[in-house]
């Protein structure tokens, strides 16, 4: 006897037998299916916007269908703040005309001219606003699924986005996706508690333009990419890689490069006369400076575990008495920095203890390791923080001068690990004795150095980002950023000892046009330093045996260039002699600016 099957009153009410005699019943009609291909094709990024009301309901509708996005746990983290004040649109609107500036002079002259002449965003035309938000302050591990991808939080919002940008396609909406804006300072205009963050500040209106394309592919920015360039079959390939995105980043052009040199050619003393610092200057001239009046000495600092391993001849807490000292104006990189006059930004990048006043604190949000055992950062910490140092460095960077400077107990072993995983030297050509070691102690960092070295893969070695997260530090990550950044905006960035130098090398892995920004301002007393400046191909200006850390060298370093760059302005130009005129005498070894026995000539 076949028996009723029983069907649920909810839920699913389909049958195994059902379900595998049409695979394909679910799907919706045919002209269903191709409504709902054509409002993905015809999703724009809408820039101009009319000033006509849009109707609650309407507006209700499309935020309903976001709320109907998939969401990590079904934890529904988004949160729909909708903006109408003129006031507050006009904000915001600053903010992004801020930031379109600041993004414009990281980019090259082509392309950022180029971006000068793009329509952005409509934030002041739209006659609303609707900043998707994205509350975290729930904890990682108490959200299904969110323990071991911890950002599908965000990912969720942006299907929210997706999903309202579809629906108000479909509606005859336009919507334009705005993210011109320091995050921090978006969400301190709507007033957002802590851990509760922004993706950006969506324009939603009826629009003033109907593209048929998408606006930057129609300005020949870019183009989509043919579906078969971006779809991988089982595994990333190791032959015919897809290409990376493209950098925007270059090193000064070729004609700039020689016109530095040209320029020195008219100078009455001899060509390269000031040795290292001729080169020196010649590179700031390369990257449009004619003069370097003004610039900054960021000084980054962070406590290391490896230090638990006795690397170092001083606890870690003289980390915190320095940063302290750093924030109060009196430790010596600060007052070295004040003296070549300069200015200073001071950032926590992971001290133990409260936040200093008047620091910026840059901490990670994941545990770290002390590079024997575990790695010393996460992926997700390490890009975090080369992207903050990027954002300071771009920001400084506009004064034309950027110092590096380090505060951190064991950190020259960290600068010793991570050169041996970059250079692929041994512990023995890498490890120094760093402030006031002994042998036993240059015993140990050689020994946690080695098994630090032996942790990392082959296959990372050749990836800049996990020899850093592997063997890094905060401070690394965030120094490396800011020369990313200091590079972009045409600064010039000069390093001080062994550990700027390896966070240089790592944003020049990343990055090797970064190189042209780059001074080396001293030679230090750490082995290592002399392999990681031949690798940056800099020569450094000063060779002091300075020990100090803190850019002190650097800051020292800076004041002889400004001072060489006001030197070589001020000194006497020479003219072309008239054709034919001969300006010595060939069979003479006495240089044409000097007179008979070497006497300068008036």
């Amino acid at each position: 006897m076949a028996w009723e099957r029983p069907v649920p009153l909810i839920g699913d009410v389909t049958t195994a037998a059902g379900r595998a005699g049409d695979p394909a019943g679910w799907a919706f009609p045919q002209e269903g299916r191709e409504a709902l291909y054509a409002v993905l094709g015809a999703r724009r990024d809408v820039r101009r916007f009319r000033p006509d009301p849009v109707d609650p309901d309407l507006l209700w509708r499309v935020l309903g269908a976001a709320h109907l996005a998939p969401s990590v746990g079904h934890s529904q983290p988004w949160r729909f703040v909708v903006v109408r004040e003129a006031e507050t649109r006009e904000r915001a609107a600053l903010m992004a005309d801020r930031q379109r500036l600041r993004q414009a002079a990281m980019m090259d002259a082509d392309a950022a001219r180029r971006l000068l002449d793009l329509q952005l965003e409509g934030i002041r035309e739209a006659p609303l606003g609707v900043v998707v938000c994205c509350d975290r302050r729930a904890a990682p591990q108490g959200v299904l699924g969110r323990a071991t991808f911890v950002d599908t939080d965000l990912w969720s919002c942006a299907c929210a986005i997706q999903n309202l940008w579809l629906a108000a396609r479909a509606e005859g909406l336009g919507v334009g996706w705005v993210t011109l804006f320091e995050p921090d300072e978006l969400a301190a205009l709507l007033g957002l508690p802590d851990d509760v963050v922004t993706l950006g500040w969506l324009c939603l209106g009826w629009p003033d333009e109907r593209p048929p394309e998408p606006g930057l592919q129609r300005a020949g920015w870019s183009r989509r990419l043919p579906l078969g360039q971006v779809v991988i079959e089982e595994r990333w390939p190791t032959a015919d890689e897809p290409a990376p995105p493209p950098s925007r980043l270059h090193a000064p052009v070729q004609t700039a490069v020689v016109g530095a040199r040209d320029g020195t050619d008219v100078l009455l003393t001899p060509p390269g006369s000031l040795g290292a610092l001729d080169r020196a200057m010649d590179k700031a001239v390369a990257l449009g400076h004619t003069h370097l009046d003004e610039g900054t000495l960021v000084l980054v600092a962070a406590d290391h575990p490896v230090a638990a391993h006795g690397v170092s001849a001083y606890p870690g807490s003289v980390t915190r008495e320095v940063l302290l000292a750093a924030a109060a104006g009196e430790a010596m990189g600060v007052t070295t920095a004040r003296t070549a006059g300069l200015d200073v930004a001071v950032l926590d990048a992971g001290v133990s203890g409260p936040a200093v006043a008047g620091v910026d604190r840059l901490t990670c949000l994941d545990a770290r390791g002390d590079l024997v055992t575990e790695n010393a950062m996460s992926d997700r910490d390490t890009s975090r923080l080369l992207d903050a140092g990027r954002t300071v460095g771009a920001h400084v960077g506009r004064l034309g001068l950027v110092v590096l400077g380090e505060v951190g107990v064991g950190n020259t072993t960290v600068a010793a690990a991570l050169a041996g995983g970059l250079l692929g030297a041994e512990p023995a050509d890498v490890v120094g004795l760093g402030a006031g070691a002994d042998t036993a102690i240059l015993d140990r960092k050689r020994m946690v150095v080695h098994d630090a070295l032996q942790r990392v893969r082959d296959s990372d070695r050749q990836d800049p980002l996990a020899v850093l997260a592997t063997l890094g530090g905060p401070e690394f990550a965030v120094l490396a950023g800011v020369v990313l950044g200091a590079s972009s905006v045409g600064a010039v960035v000069v390093l001080d000892g062994l550990a700027t130098s390896v966070a240089a090398l790592v944003a020049t892995r990343l990055e090797p046009a970064a190189a042209a920004s780059l001074v080396a301002g001293q030679r230090s007393r750490e082995v290592g330093h002399p392999l990681v400046l031949v690798e940056l191909g800099c020569e450094p200006l000063l060779d002091l045996r300075i020990r100090a850390g803190e850019g002190v060298g650097a800051c020292f370093a800076a004041g002889v260039l400004r001072h060489a760059m006001v030197v070589r302005a001020a000194t006497a130009r020479t003219a072309d002699p008239p054709p034919g005129a001969a300006t010595r005498s060939s069979t003479s070894d006495t240089p044409g600016w000097l007179g008979e026995g070497g006497s300068v000539r008036h």
